[in-house]
């Protein structure tokens, strides 16, 4: 049994070199979206159910969570996308055992980084809250969804993690499924524990720890088992300066993503406090449902990127230009497909989006305001998701920060800073599609230029 195991792990990674490019991204992408999409399920439910159950200073609250989440998976993200890469790149030039050299040491950062953070954020909980935008209303329901969060933020990032290690290794369905089974415990437990218990708004973050636990354990389970193309080595979890530097440089990248969306939630939350006015808790509100709403767009784009990762690292690392290619551009076209539709569904619809998480007047329309102004050029950034993931897929760490950082640290922060004093509170939410656009033009010039480089590595590989 474990000789046809392992000749079938075998051939669904000889796929990746001779297979239609897609097909594959077809096979790979669909379980990465779908998986991607329950994961989206746990924030959107969340928000949902306190929102209707709780109210609007609720999701005022859990909006200023947002910085102090985002820094975790910031964290999560730094291993997890720089392990999945590296796995793929190495698996593609056939070095198994640094493969499962990085797996081990996956898991060793994992539990250290975890401890820190979860430390760090225990002991001046307050005073980050506080410097994230927390005020005398919305401090309390923070307090309370943090306190409990915070165990699960160690069992989130294994559970992530090696969802993404799995997926690069050759098991994109196993992957998804292990993602459903997560999502499927929080749907049944938020609403048990937010209404019936009367748990509020701390109930759904006990909700989400417990179905994190149970995805975890699943994909964990998966990497024990000897049979799997990587699974869990004596020898593999004592930490190496180049492994640990390898997943690092590539992880830097979606990292440092999240770590600016940490900060630009606090820059936006501390702004709408002062330009507001008396509808400062319904703004913080409105914009938590706005990242809401994109963000389950985004997810959607970073599962094509997922499903995309393992076919060009895998072909990065054999060599086949030509793939790689391929696999990029048919990934953009769908990319810009979706954030298209989104958007146009967003400015057709805004006040239906506002109703699924509030029946509070005020916070509708300040929320259909803001998704009207913040979402009209969201129709790029599925290219610009993209080709951060490519560049982050190939292993160029510098070029993927740079795409990384120009969106949300290069041109919204100075936004934010600049806009808001001379145009208030719209000025916060036009700052969204400046940024946007502006981004895309440093993202085509870096993607046109890195193309020519790999044309160039076509041609002499050729003449070889």
């Amino acid at each position: 049994m474990a000789t046809i195991a392992h000749n079938q792990d075998a051939q669904r990674l000889s796929e990746l070199a001779s297979g239609s490019i897609g097909k594959l991204l077809w096979h790979y992408s669909i379980p990465a979206v779908v998986g991607m999409l329950v994961m989206s399920l746990y924030n959107v439910i969340d928000r949902i159910f306190i929102g209707q159950g709780v109210g609007p200073e609720a999701i005022a609250g859990l909006t200023i969570t947002f910085p102090v989440t985002n820094l975790s998976a910031a964290l999560g993200v730094l291993i997890g996308a720089g392990a999945s890469a590296r796995v793929s790149i190495m698996l593609g030039a056939s070095n198994h055992k640094g493969a499962l050299m990085v797996l081990g040491n996956s898991l060793t950062l994992i539990v250290l980084i975890a401890a820190v953070y979860i430390s760090c954020f225990t002991l001046f909980l307050d005073d980050i809250l506080i410097a994230f935008g927390a005020n005398d209303i919305t401090l309390p329901y923070a307090r309370d969804y943090m306190m409990f969060i915070l165990p699960g933020m160690f069992i989130m990032n294994i559970s992530f993690s090696f969802n993404n290690i799995m997926r690069a290794s050759g098991y994109p369905l196993k992957a998804m499924v292990t993602m459903f089974i997560g999502a499927g415990a929080n749907l049944i437990l938020d609403p048990l524990f937010i209404f019936v218990f009367g748990w509020g708004i701390k109930g759904a973050a006990i909700a989400t720890d417990i179905a994190m636990f149970i995805s975890a354990v699943f994909v964990i389970a998966h990497f024990m088992r000897a049979g799997s193309v990587l699974h869990f080595t004596r020898g593999t979890f004592r930490l190496q300066r180049h492994i640990v530097g390898g997943i690092i440089a590539i992880g830097a990248a979606p990292s440092l993503v999240n770590f600016a969306a940490s900060v630009i939630n606090a820059i936006i939350n501390n702004s709408l406090l002062l330009y507001a006015g008396d509808l400062a808790t319904e703004a913080i509100a409105a914009a938590g449902i706005l990242t809401t709403y994109t963000s389950l767009l985004v997810m959607v784009i970073v599962g094509l990127c997922q499903g995309m990762q393992p076919i060009v690292g895998y072909n990065y690392g054999a060599g086949l230009m030509h793939r790689l290619k391929r696999a990029y551009w048919l990934t953009c076209i769908c990319a810009s497909v979706i954030c298209s539709v989104g958007a146009l569904v967003a400015l057709l619809w805004p006040e239906y989006i506002a109703r699924a998480f509030s029946s509070d007047a005020r916070l509708i329309d300040v929320t259909a305001n803001a998704i009207k102004i913040a979402i009209m050029a969201f129709w790029v950034v599925g290219f610009q998701i993209v080709s951060t993931n490519f560049m982050q897929s190939i292993g160029k760490a510098t070029l993927s920060i740079v795409l990384s950082l120009s969106r949300q640290v290069i041109f919204l922060i100075p936004l934010l800073l600049f806009l808001p004093p001379y145009l208030g509170l719209n000025g916060i939410w036009i700052c969204f599609p400046s940024s946007d656009l502006l981004a895309t033009l440093i993202t085509a010039s870096i993607i046109a230029w890195q193309m020519h480089q790999i044309s160039r590595m076509t041609k002499k590989s050729t003449l070889r």
